[in-house]
């Protein structure tokens, strides 16, 4: 699979899965429901300039409609309880150990490469989604491979990979 093939896809256990795949069943049902009541009831009362409970319940429903489809989007593009290969390769799905290049006194430290609603299956275990800086650039690589990224504020950094084993939590 290519690296950018890699990275559209979202790994989750089939416990995540069955989590969001309720809150979306809730939030176009129930949720989605009882905003547009509040929504009619307070259009109901008349004057909608001044309206605070008109405003809110149509703020509050734009921010479900974007989880809907957030939801949606991550669901459609999940790969379901498939552990990875064994083989080392970093990819989503896998629990990768690195320690940054130079730093003597830095601890390694373990993530898991995967959407960040798997935090809960983690069992308290970090959680980096592919596409963050760290995530994008270490995809595809294997153990004892070192690799530079882009950190948020600009800096340069390099990590080397200490390991790579999927994960079965």
């Amino acid at each position: 699979m290519t690296q950018a093939a890699e990275q559209g896809k979202v790994w989750l256990t089939q416990d995540a899965y069955n989590k969001l795949q309720q809150e979306l069943e809730d939030l176009k049902g129930p949720v989605r429901q009882e905003i547009i009541a509040r929504i009619s009831a307070a259009r109901d009362e008349g004057d909608l300039k001044e309206n605070g409970g008109y405003h809110a319940a149509r703020e509050e429903q734009g921010k479900l409609e974007g989880r809907i489809r957030q939801l949606q989007d991550m669901l459609d593009r999940a790969e379901v309880g498939e552990t990875p290969a064994d083989d080392g390769i970093v990819e989503p799905g896998m629990k990768v150990t690195y320690k940054f290049v130079g730093d003597d006194d830095d601890e390694a430290e373990t993530f898991l490469l995967g959407a960040r609603e798997m935090e809960d299956a983690a069992g308290g275990l970090k959680v980096y989604s592919p596409q963050s800086p760290l995530g994008s650039a270490i995809i595809g690589s294997a153990k004892g491979d070192t690799v530079s990224y882009e950190a948020p504020n600009g800096k340069m950094l390099e990590v080397v990979i200490v390991d790579a084993v999927p994960f079965t939590g």
